[in-house]
């Protein structure tokens, strides 16, 4: 590289956190070469295994062998995984990145260091930090706040050590629950799934910290429910299903990134896609941050897509797209590219378009200023200490996340079935029977830092406390006596141990039936990312276990640790009880706990339908009249228990349903409302959840869709008005002209317990022309909760 020196003016230029950040940035990429520009358009991925074990079967193939040092002279975009990659202690972690980000720094002309980036899908995914909930129990929750709390805490956290970008969260709507990054979802809505992860950004942003939204999009909606598989929904599913929580969240949230997804829509990988990278996310819907790429998703242009001649072919495709950062690691973004821009072989104009927004980014985040330090606000004062000294001095699960994590778990257990027998009543036996019963990794999911990453490590600790059920159950219940037999693994489909798990069961006054999963990366597990299902029979011989389990007559409550939706045979008409968590944190069996005994009065919802036919896949509550039972065909995909389902312990009235008006124009809106009243004797809590039909409509449309919600927590005897300002623009869809559309028409408001169980309607006629919106429409209803005096 020829060597240049900086003047005076030009370094205070770029360096001067006074002046306007596009003209910092316009002074600096003037003074840099193609290699310098490039350079800030990728990772580096120091200490990552390449023999595909550690995180993709593709790994090896995508990882070359790197001169650090000759590399770090031109610059560096990104750090990717410091502490995600390998067990370390937060502080020593902290103190390693501090120096890795030294090195960087001094190593080039600018003194420009790295962003470093990390997952966080369930909590800040390093050794030692909180394992919150997976966001399939966000969804359950069906409260925001709670959510946007969670994700200020992670993202203060990250930022305490240095990590400028958390990866996370996943707005991918469920569309086939054999995909097995269902538990990484909030759920099978778009509205949900919107205003949860939301929530969550605004949470982790608040913090300081970039979060990125992913997978743009339509990766959940893979053929047969295969990671990776191509996707043909078509263009009304993908507007009206796919992109709306994308578009709430850039509208809403002040999201800094977006994550491409790995698969191609109707056959254009979405990674070379210029019409959703740049036409609909920029120049419709005003996008300003980074789009980085999903690991290895660049060089897939060319080895699994095969729509690249080649690593420089796939890396100016990718750029045109609207890419503007190659991660994990360095692979079509290097030299080659390097030499290809400066023999024009590709248009530079692309490079300088990608570094803008980079450097924007890092601009924002104070790297460019010239007072830049690289010390972590967790390691102030202590900058100068030997690894050892700082060891422990950082506590990522305090008592405060951990009270947080708590109160998730507790409001994201769903109560699907009771038959009367919970809450428990001072059992004097209790029988804990299943796989995941006294298997302490059975709440978390696949991107949790101890089944991500410390499962390679037996070696070492967990690093938090994580109490199995059977422990939580016995702290729970200290007088009851706690028999425990595991009678299967997980997926193994042993049977010989059922004669001890039936003669437990028998034995005793009540069972805890633990079913469910264990979360793991490309077939090393049940659910997680490229653990997908053939169909929705629970893993192994969990089913059969199940079976004899009920057929003893002993009464059974059976409790789901999982990661996704299972059909339960007849257990939805012979449990006594089911209980149903998704990957519920390190908290979770102490909620679970507290909910069998009543401690806890369940308040969760489901985020997602579970089947009553393990086969019945794909299949979701947004279903259309033909999609739903019918005369027609032989098959019933009807839930056992449907989206938005969940009980509690105190019972509840809805009455006196009411509109504000019949008619309405499609520029109008009409406040709809409902009394809500707790008629039992302990406090508890009603998600009132709104839906809408459109009877007729130019082109079919879902049965019921939800369109609003309120979780609404009321005291023992407490009545309220929960009342909703829904605004025409909500009943918009994709009209055959591929416009979004309000027809006149009738439109039916239900309020319902779950988008099973519809408790009043309210019909308002939209009156007047057609009209059309764009992405400036209303997304939300008013909601107002008015209480008794």
């Amino acid at each position: 590289m020829e060597e240049q020196t900086l003047d005076a003016a030009t370094l205070s230029r770029w360096n001067d956190p006074a002046l306007p950040v596009d003209e910092r940035v316009e002074a600096l990429i003037a003074e840099m070469t193609v290699a310098e520009k490039v350079a800030q358009l990728y990772g580096v991925w120091v200490g990552a295994s390449a023999d595909g074990e550690d995180v993709a079967p593709h790994q090896h193939d995508m990882s070359d062998d790197i001169d650090l040092d000759d590399l770090l002279s031109s610059g560096l975009g990104q750090l990717t995984r410091p502490f995600g990659t390998a067990p370390v202690d937060p502080a020593t972690g902290a103190l390693a990145l501090q120096r890795a980000q030294q090195r960087i720094a001094g190593a080039n002309r600018f003194g420009i260091p790295a962003l470093a980036h990390e997952e966080c899908l369930a909590g800040f995914a390093t050794w030692g930090a909180t394992a919150y909930p997976v966001p399939l129990s966000w969804g359950a929750t069906f409260d925001p706040d709670i959510v946007r709390e969670m994700g200020a805490r992670i993202g203060a956290d990250m930022r305490s050590v240095g990590v400028h970008q958390g990866l996370a969260p996943v707005l991918d709507v469920v569309r086939d629950a054999r995909w097995g990054r269902v538990e990484e979802t909030i759920g099978e809505d778009p509205y949900l799934v919107g205003t949860v992860a939301t929530a969550y950004i605004q949470g982790v942003e608040s913090a300081g910290v970039v979060a990125t939204l992913k997978h743009f999009v339509g990766y959940s909606a893979s053929k047969g429910g295969r990671n990776l598989a191509p996707v043909s929904v078509g263009p009304r599913e993908l507007a009206d299903v796919l992109l709306p929580p994308f578009e709430m969240a850039i509208r809403e949230s002040g999201v800094r990134s977006v994550m491409n997804s790995y698969t191609d829509l109707d056959g254009v990988p979405t990674a070379a896609d210029a019409s959703l990278l740049t036409d609909l996310l920029r120049d419709e819907w005003g996008f300003e941050g980074t789009v980085v790429a999903d690991y290895f998703s660049i060089a897939f242009l060319k080895d699994l897509h095969g729509v690249a001649d080649g690593w420089t072919d796939a890396a100016a495709r990718a750029l045109s797209a609207g890419i503007d950062v190659e991660l994990p690691t360095v692979k079509t973004f290097g030299a080659d590219l390097v030499r290809a821009v400066e023999a024009g072989e590709v248009d530079g104009t692309i490079v300088d378009r990608a570094l803008r927004r980079v450097l924007r980014q890092k601009a924002e985040l104070g790297l460019l200023d010239a007072d830049w330090s690289p010390v972590p606000p967790a390691l102030a004062g202590l900058e100068t200490a030997s690894l050892e000294a700082v060891r422990g001095s950082v506590d990522l699960d305090p008592p405060a996340n951990r009270g947080l994590a708590r109160r998730i778990a507790e409001e994201a257990i769903v109560l699907l079935r009771n038959d009367g027998v919970l809450p428990l009543a001072a059992p004097r036996r209790i029988a804990v029977i299943g796989p995941v019963a006294d298997d302490p990794y059975a709440v978390l999911g696949c991107y949790s830092f101890p089944s991500h990453v410390g499962v390679r490590h037996p070696e070492l600790p967990i690093g938090i406390s994580l109490p199995t059920l059977r422990e939580a159950l016995a702290a729970e219940f200290a007088s009851a006596e706690i028999v425990h037999a595991a009678g299967t693994t997980i997926d193994g489909g042993e049977t010989g141990g059922f004669a001890e798990a039936l003669a437990a069961a028998v034995g005793a006054d009540v069972v805890v039936l633990a079913l469910g999963d264990r979360a793991g990366l490309f077939g090393r597990g049940t659910s997680g990312e490229g653990c997908d299902a053939a169909d929705l029979t629970l893993p192994g011989a969990q089913q059969a276990l199940l079976d004899a389990v009920l057929d003893t007559g002993v009464p059974t409550v059976v409790t789901l640790l999982a990661g996704r939706p299972y059909a339960l045979g007849t257990a939805p008409e012979r449990a006594a009880a089911i209980v149903q968590s998704f990957f519920a944190g390190e908290e979770g069996t102490g909620a679970i706990a507290g909910v069998l005994s009543g401690r806890v009065n369940p308040s969760g919802r489901l985020p997602v339908s579970i089947p009553r036919d393990p086969g019945a896949q794909p299949s979701t509550y947004l279903a259309s009249k033909l999609a739903r039972r019918n005369d027609v065909s032989n098959i019933d995909p009807t839930a056992a228990y449907p989206f938005g389902h969940g009980l509690g312990y105190a019972p509840s009235v809805w009455a006196d349903a009411a509109a504000s008006a019949t008619e309405m124009s499609a520029s109008g809106s009409v406040t709809v409302s409902i009394h809500v009243g707790n008629a039992g004797d302990r406090d508890g809590v009603e998600v009132v959840q709104l839906y809408l039909h459109d009877p007729v409509a130019s082109v079919v449309r879902p049965v019921r869709r939800l369109i609003a919600y309120a979780r609404v927590p009321l005291a023992a005897g407490e009545r309220a008005r929960v009342s909703f300002d829904v605004p025409a623009d909500l009943a918009a869809f994709t009209g055959r002209d591929g416009r979004r559309v309000v027809e006149p028409g009738d439109l039916v408001l239900a309020f319902g317990r779950s988008s099973g169980e519809i408790v009043a309607t309210r019909t308002v006629r939209v009156v007047g022309e057609p009209r059309h919106l764009d992405h400036t429409r209303r997304l939300h209803a008013g909601v107002a909760v008015t209480r008794d005096e």
